[in-house]
């Protein structure tokens, strides 16, 4: 009998990838219960990422985000799954994004543990990082109430 586990990316391939996203202060979330640690009611605002190994998540969301952190109105944190590795945490941020089809790589706002706001691959694939960042700060200025200093 076959195995119906879903296969992952393997490690040594995928960390060069995350590292894109965690140099810039964004958290790991690998397991459904760290990202349910995250989006608590009461937790503020949370960017999440849902990385991926595609190239729009190399040239275009990943540098969007370090981008989009200089701003002065950021989330209260930001945290990233990783599609295709961090299966068990990708299908938890999907749950809590109810009528969003799957996307990777995509990223979702959300205050106080419900999403505010998402942008899809389909609007990261055909942008540039600039462009990205600019509609992620956008969102900040929205829905992050308190600028970081």
């Amino acid at each position: 009998m076959f195995a119906t586990t879903p296969n992952r990316y393997p490690e040594q391939l995928i960390a060069p990838m995350r590292k894109d996203l965690t140099q810039y202060g964004v958290k790991e979330a690998r397991t459904a219960d760290e990202v349910d640690q995250l989006l608590t009611p009461g937790s503020g605002t949370v960017l999440m990422v849902v990385n991926s190994v595609c190239g729009c998540a190399a040239g275009k969301a990943r540098p969007a985000v370090g981008l989009a952190l200089r701003h002065n109105a950021r989330p209260d944190s930001v945290a990233t799954v990783f599609a295709g590795a961090d299966i068990e945490a990708v299908a938890r941020v999907r749950e809590l994004l109810p009528g969003i089809p799957p996307s990777s790589p995509s990223m979702a706002l959300f205050q106080d543990g419900k999403p505010v706001f998402v942008l899809h691959r389909y609007q990261i694939e055909g942008s540039y990082p600039e462009s990205i960042a600019e509609v992620l700060t956008d969102a900040f200025d929205q829905y992050c109430a308190t600028a970081k200093q």
